[in-house]
């Protein structure tokens, strides 16, 4: 045997004397610690009424994500989950994407079990509409699942269950600079001044009933501003919208929102330390101005 076979050899046994000893945890370093985007579906669809852009807004969301951040992003994007027979698939990604521009209706009862223990146990669920419009059928289907989901109440103890529904997201929440420091709800469209969302953890702070609060966590966000349409190419590689009223550069808050999303299912809310404040301030400047 020759030194370089020698030493290819027990490299070879070192490293699967190593991986027999390491925690089962530490085996998922590699393709299985990837982000995916998991697109919802009911009754077997790929989303909640269907708008045919989805799955390429997601694409081009995880493409942004890779170049602009750090996060490791799955190039088999988006994967399709349902919350039928279990929802297996459900629980391989922290990031749900549910989008849609028509009336859809409501899970079974088991069905909403599984995506509410998803959700309740660390998951967060982005709905999209792509109505181009507020207060549409979407929209009340929309309501409808969250009220089904988690119905107002204050839980088994005061402070502890969610908010009574959707609710707007505070200008100053952690979402909106959990990397980019944005402002609003771009999208496609703007319909909707704010985004909404569905908080877990409690009112806090002794605010109004129904009132958002920066200590609860967002574990439904809802924007009825059609973000997947503000990402989204076509098969020529052009996007595939125009976006109003601010054309380009709504498109680019659109993305930076997006961004700050994922983030913020992936870090909860570790920003909202005021010890990075000044850091974030000072060093990133990632505020979003008018332009």
């Amino acid at each position: 045997m020759n030194r370089r076979s020698f030493l290819t050899g027990a490299a070879t046994a070192a490293a699967s004397l190593l991986t027999l000893h390491l925690p089962r945890w530490a085996r998922a370093i590699g393709p299985g610690s990837e982000l995916h985007f998991g697109e919802l579906g009911f009754g077997g669809g790929s989303s909640g009424g269907g708008t045919g852009h989805s799955r390429s807004g997601l694409e081009r969301l995880g493409w942004e994500l890779a170049f602009r951040t750090s996060i490791e992003v799955a190039r088999e994007n988006p994967v399709a989950v349902s919350i039928a027979g279990g929802g297996e698939k459900l629980f391989e990604t922290p990031f749900l994407y549910l989008s849609g521009s028509r009336r859809f209706p409501l899970p079974q009862a088991r069905e909403l079990e599984v995506l509410r223990r998803h959700l309740t146990f660390g998951g967060m669920l982005l709905i999209d509409s792509a109505e181009g419009r507020a207060g549409g059928d979407f929209d009340a289907s929309v309501r409808q699942l969250v009220t089904a989901l988690f119905p107002a109440s204050t839980g088994p103890a005061p402070g502890t269950g969610p908010a009574a529904g959707l609710v707007p997201v505070p200008a100053d929440h952690v979402i909106h600079k959990s990397f980019y420091l944005t402002r609003g709800a771009a999208g496609r469209v703007a319909v909707a001044p704010s985004l909404e969302a569905l908080f877990l953890g409690g009112l806090g702070g002794g605010g109004a009933p129904g009132a958002a609060s920066a200590a609860g966590r967002a574990a439904i966000v809802y924007s009825q501003n059609d973000l997947g349409g503000a990402w989204a190419k076509d098969h020529l590689g052009n996007w595939a919208y125009q976006c109003i009223p601010g054309g380009e550069m709504q498109r680019e808050h659109a993305f930076r929102l997006g961004i700050n999303l994922v983030m913020y299912a992936m870090c909860l809310d570790y920003k909202t330390d005021q010890v990075h404040v000044p850091f974030i301030l000072k060093r990133r400047r990632w505020r979003v101005e008018d332009e």
